[in-house]
């Protein structure tokens, strides 16, 4: 019997339902963006990905895992996701059995990994058949399955503490125990403004867009790019600038027990670049 798959809750709105669809608009994405075939990729352990509609930030994303796939080495058996819209006193949340469903076929989950991690942290488990819809983990889904599509899959869920920094240093750990290579990656978008948001602190039009994209997300983005998750985590605590925080902060503290020693910024973008309106939020990817 096979293994039981959680379905797509955002297949045919957020992303296209047909593989061939998102085949092509993964076309799309990398036009003009991929280096030529002789260019070699520094090795890559790690990185950072919005997770809005693929119209707005996918192209961002795409480029990143992009990256990431360029850079693997080894290739990594398993990929650890850290995502979730989760508040300091939340716990942590995991899929620990089963299979994702995506256009390109299932992703099955790592369970061995799963396993490893599941006593020694508080969690609220999910199944295939129980877990509440999640556009942090899914958005990513068609694109780790397209670029890495022998690879397994560890979902995380988690709140911005200190104690998430804890279990991303063990999730590495483990991976090592068990001899499985791994990259890991955070979702988060950046600052959400405007009426929608309920924040016009900084004004609209031209005068919020400013603030937004050259102070309040650039803070947050130096942040990422210091490889600094503490600051990550406070930065988004006090300005609002992240809204997964502790995903950006747990990818970076397990990309630093892998190796990591850079980061770079590989793309900034905001809504408001495809809509212009009062309310947008700001997407930034990078790799580490």
């Amino acid at each position: 019997m096979g293994k039981a798959v959680r379905p797509a809750a955002f297949a045919g709105s957020w992303y296209p339902a047909r593989a061939a669809d998102c085949a092509r608009d993964i076309r799309r994405f990398l036009a003009g963006a991929e280096p030529p075939e002789t260019q070699r990729e520094a090795t890559l352990v790690g990185g950072i990905v919005p997770h809005a509609g693929w119209a707005y930030s996918g192209a961002l994303a795409c480029r990143v895992i992009a990256r990431l796939r360029r850079g693997a080495d080894p290739v990594p058996e398993a990929i650890v996701l850290f995502g979730g819209h989760l508040p300091p006193s939340a716990p942590n949340v995991m899929m620990p059995a089963g299979a994702w469903e995506t256009p390109f076929g299932e992703i099955p989950v790592a369970e061995e990994l799963a396993a490893e991690i599941a006593p020694r942290f508080p969690f609220r488990l999910e199944s295939p058949e129980r877990g509440l819809p999640d556009n942090t983990i899914e958005l990513q889904l068609p694109f780790l399955k397209h670029f890495y599509p022998e690879a397994r899959l560890l979902a995380i869920a988690v709140p911005p503490t200190e104690a998430t920094l804890v279990l991303a240093a063990e999730v590495v750990a483990a991976a090592r125990r068990l001899g499985i290579p791994l990259q890991v990656l955070g979702s988060t978008d950046l600052t959400h403004y405007g009426p929608n948001y309920g924040r016009l602190d900084h004004g609209r039009g031209a005068e919020a867009l400013a603030w937004v994209t050259g102070e309040n997300d650039r803070r947050i983005l130096e942040a990422m790019a210091a490889l600094d998750p503490r600051r990550v985590i406070a930065e988004a605590l006090a300005h609002e600038n992240a809204c997964c925080p502790g995903a950006a902060a747990a990818a970076i503290a397990a990309g630093l027990r892998l190796g990591a020693r850079k980061a770079e910024v590989v793309g900034y973008t905001t809504s408001h670049e495809r809509h212009p309106a009062d309310s947008f939020v700001g997407y930034g990817g990078v790799v580490f």
